[in-house]
């Protein structure tokens, strides 16, 4: 984090390669994956995305890093085995961002389901039912088989009407028993895939990733890619391109070589979340997730995130991932999803701060019900033809959860077409801000070192390693070597602190610094003013002209209206008066 290169200096090296034996296309957590496996080898592959790094469906997750509990009932037992160790792989390996999370099932009856699971266990149905406390707790048996094996989370619970109700009072009169079990949350999921970005090019510095940087044709040996902000082109002669763009793979597959008879790979289905401003629903819950079935069936979650509530989720098909968003008829169903587990708290549409939505990149499917699409990964290989001289290696489905081992499994592919072998594995390597990180009985004394060591008030010690892990510990010499000073519109947040961001963590817009590289949007906190201010702090920074600024901040409110809901931050001109010195 203490070395990094401007985007010229990025665009420069692009500049002098002509060649490349592996270009990854798409900057999602499955690409970025795949670009760190093959760095960790030595390969300097080129990483290309087309906006910002984990824009699209990986930012838009439901913040769960978990098993997949209801795989079982689908019989996909290696998907959920695999899930539960990785889960239990990123606890460890990146323990700043990813935290056991205690999870309550409601259930309503004690014995039913079981036929219907049966039925949907061989695949003769694809009806969604209600499950029976007996059901949930095989299920959860064989849960705690995986996590007893591969890890070291506490086994589940049942509990009958009369504990059910002394834990959970506002559950509707439906639910007589309950069950809890421990999955797992992350906390800044962009950020994550980040730093896994950062590590690559640390661990091979020839490795390049840029994002704003889209391919846009390809010819024979070479394919064109453009920067998407200032139209400028490269050309470059790959061996072999990674098509890692989730639900934009068969587009982009046309692109590079056109081919009507090819069959789809890609049947997306987008997902809505919504963040909720609630203080009761955020007491009852008291840091548990609910993980429940809605009146239809559908499988629904709800967990306190920094304050708020997040809650979700939708599952529609769609073929368009361009124009995802979260509509109105969505948040309805959300709401009306939540009344059906707790009927007595009141959640006006005003509670809404935030919301996001993605597609999932699925396998294309039949399936008449679409949480019956499976949730599995695979690799599809198209082989040079006649329009291109490389080999194609499409990423297929897979959850955020098992993404290290999909970029494994990635990478091997690719190291094999390379004639390369595996010199490094990433089974047990730290991510980023999780290297050297402590562990909770001995975090006390480790922050309490730091607070020393910087002559930094503990608090905001606290708070930096909270958000950045151990990348922090740079940031808090350049804070002992400069001073701070908070933000006029924000106290948590200095100058310094997103200055450091901007000029280390390829932020190119507005959004990338508000959305991704700190939780400000999410979580609720951004204002009119406050978005002004951190505009001026990034053209200061980056060298923006006023007309530019003003374009960003344009930009960046309409996308956070259409994108996040937030309707109400409409560009207003700051007052002179409170602009920050260091600004000017």
């Amino acid at each position: 984090m203490d070395t990094f290169l401007t985007r010229e200096q990025r665009l420069n090296h692009l500049r002098q390669r002509h060649s490349v034996p592996v270009l990854i296309v798409g900057g999602g957590i499955n690409g970025i994956s795949t670009f760190r496996e093959l760095a960790l080898q030595g390969i300097p592959a080129v990483l290309v995305e087309k906006g910002d790094w984990c824009q699209a469906a990986s930012g838009a997750l439901s913040r769960m890093i978990h098993g997949g509990l209801r795989y079982l009932e689908t019989g996909e037992f290696a998907l959920v085995k695999e899930s539960v160790i990785e889960r239990d792989r990123l606890l460890k390996n990146a323990p700043h961002y990813v935290f056991p999370l205690r999870t309550t099932v409601p259930v309503d009856n004690l014995g039913g389901g079981v036929v219907n699971a049966t039925r949907r266990f061989l695949r003769l149905s694809d009806k969604p039912g209600r499950r029976g406390a007996l059901l949930i707790k095989t299920g959860l048996s064989l849960y705690d088989l995986y996590t007893r094996q591969y890890g070291a989370m506490p086994k589940h619970q049942v509990r009958n009407e009369a504990a059910t109700r002394d834990r959970w009072p506002g559950f509707a009169p439906w639910v007589k028993y309950s069950a809890s079990y421990y999955d797992a949350w992350i906390s800044a999921p962009e950020r994550l895939g980040f730093e896994l970005i950062d590590d690559a090019e640390h661990a091979c510095p020839q490795a390049l990733a840029l994002n704003y940087l889209q391919l846009i044709s390809a010819n024979g040996e070479t394919v064109t890619l453009e920067d998407t902000l200032s139209g400028e082109r490269f050309t470059l002669q790959p061996h072999v391109v990674v098509n890692a763009t989730g639900a934009w793979i068969d587009q982009l597959n046309q692109r590079i070589a056109a081919n009507r008879d090819r069959p789809k790979l890609i049947g997306g289905t987008k997902g809505s979340h919504l963040i909720l401003d609630h203080p009761q629903l955020l007491s009852m819950l008291a840091g548990e997730m609910v993980y429940f079935e809605n009146q239809e069936g559908r499988v629904c979650i709800m967990f306190p995130w920094f304050g708020k509530v997040l809650v979700g989720s939708t599952d529609i098909r769609t073929d368009d991932p361009d124009a995802a968003v979260c509509e109105q008829d969505e948040k309805t169903y959300i709401l009306e999803s939540l009344r059906f587990v707790f009927p007595d708290i009141v959640v006006p549409a005003s509670s809404v701060v935030y919301t996001f939505c993605g597609v999932r990149p699925l396998p294309a499917s039949e399936a008449a019900v679409n949480g019956q699409i499976s949730r599995n990964h695979s690799l599809v290989l198209l082989p040079p033809d006649t329009q291109r001289a490389w080999s194609t290696l499409c990423l297929v489905g897979g959850k955020w959860t098992t993404f290290r081992r999909f970029g494994e499994e990635a990478a091997d592919r690719v190291l094999r077409l390379l004639g390369e072998k595996r010199q490094v594995s990433s089974t047990d390597l730290a991510i980023g801000g999780g290297r050297d990180f402590p562990g909770a009985s001995a975090q006390t004394a480790w922050l309490s070192q730091l607070a020393q060591q910087y002559a930094v008030p503990l608090p905001r010690v606290t708070q930096l390693t909270r958000r950045y892990g151990s990348r922090a510990l740079p940031l808090l010499q350049h804070i002992r070597q400069q001073g701070e000073e908070p933000l006029r519109q924000h106290a948590d947040y200095s100058a310094l602190e997103l200055r450091y961001l901007i000029e280390h963590e390829q932020v190119c817009q507005l959004e990338d610094l508000l959305v991704r590289r700190t939780g400000l949007a999410i979580c609720g906190e951004l204002t009119p003013a406050l978005i002004q201010e951190i505009a001026l702090l990034m053209a200061a920074t980056l060298g923006w002209s006023e007309s530019q600024r003003v374009q960003q901040v344009q930009r960046c409110c309409a996308s956070l209206a259409r994108l996040h809901g937030l309707n109400g931050l409409y560009p207003t001109v700051l007052p002179e008066e409170t602009r920050h010195a260091s600004n000017q």
